[in-house]
Formats: structure tokens, C-alpha cells, sequence
């Protein structure tokens, strides 16, 4: 329950921070096959934030759901080698759009305020196997490295860390699978 709360404030955050300059917002991939996106995603870098002060290895189940949103199921171990999720939705920011969705995690203040309570999931990068993506937030503040494998080889490490830079991200920050947590 903490874990989901925690989530929650750090998603009340993100879909706040919409305030900036649009024309400077980061490029996405126009199109994501949504069939092809779930299923197990590992975190191998993410920049610092509240909301995961405490973890060490995350990772993210994606789902197609029968109402045509999309199922989240984000786990966290921290350093203790406990493990906390918190369960949320994904759906299009536009109809039609899926690369930059909006999610909401499930918990009583995200059923009380289900517009204040949205936090922006925008598909930077997605190589053609669907094997490695970035995500992050048009303000540039949230920022995750993901793949289908728990390891990364250098080269693809490299390739993504290229391509958050290339979009203007501060890559310098990044904390990688298995470090310390912050904050």
C-alpha cells in the first residue's frame, strides 16, 4: 500500500509537469504496435525520482485489457530484497495514439481524482524487435531504459543512451539496475 502511494504522488507529479514549452517536447516513435508492447519489460536505467527512492532492480508487466486500455503492473525490489508492485492502467493521451499514453495507478485518490492523477508514459525509442525502449515525460524529467532482457550488452546500453541524449534527457544522472537507491 505504501509502494502505491508513493507511485501515486510521483504520477500526480509527472501529470503536472505539462507546463513547459510543447515544440521542445522530445520526439516519440508515432506508433506502437500495443500487442507486441506487453508483456515483461526490465529497468535498466532510470533517472532519479521520489517514487523509487528505495529500488534496486523494477520492472513493468504490460497487458492488453478488453476495454482497449492497456494493464500495468510495475514490481520494485529494494535493497532489503523486498518487493513492492502497484497496479495502474494505460490509455492513449489521444484516441487512436499510442505512443504517448497517459497511466493511473489504482488507489483510493486515483478513483476520487482520476483526471489529477494521470502521468505521462511517452514511447521515445522502440527498436523494430520490440526488444529495448526508452520512456520517459515531455518535460524531460522522468526518464526509464527498458528491455526484454534483465542484461544489457554494451553496444545496446550505448545505442540508448544515444538516443535519450538525442532527445535532450541529461543521461549523466541515470541510476542503473542494481545500484544503490537514491534520495
Amino acid at each position: 500500500m505504501r509502494f502505491a502511494s508513493v507511485l501515486l504522488s510521483a504520477v500526480l507529479l509527472a501529470g503536472c509537469t505539462g507546463s513547459k514549452n510543447v515544440d521542445d517536447a522530445p520526439s516519440t516513435v508515432g506508433h506502437v504496435d500495443l500487442q507486441r508492447y506487453q508483456g515483461v519489460w526490465y529497468e535498466q536505467a532510470r533517472l532519479p525520482m521520489f517514487f523509487q527512492r528505495d529500488c534496486v532492480r523494477s520492472e513493468a508487466r504490460y497487458s492488453l485489457l478488453d476495454n482497449g486500455s492497456i494493464g500495468v503492473l510495475n514490481r520494485c525490489e529494494t535493497k532489503n530484497g523486498e518487493w513492492k508492485e502497484a497496479r495502474g492502467e494505460a490509455e492513449p493521451q489521444q484516441p487512436g495514439s499510442t505512443d504517448r499514453l497517459w497511466v493511473r495507478f489504482d488507489n483510493w485518490f486515483s478513483r476520487l481524482f482520476p483526471e489529477m492523477t494521470k502521468g505521462h508514459y511517452w514511447v521515445l525509442y522502440l527498436d523494430q524487435e520490440y526488444s529495448v525502449a526508452l520512456v520517459g515525460s515531455p518535460d524531460r524529467e522522468f526518464l526509464w531504459l527498458l528491455s526484454r532482457d534483465i542484461q544489457l550488452d554494451a553496444s545496446t546500453r550505448q545505442r540508448l543512451l544515444d538516443e535519450a541524449e538525442k532527445r535532450g534527457y541529461d543521461t549523466s544522472e541515470l541510476i542503473w539496475r542494481g545500484e544503490g537507491a537514491e534520495i
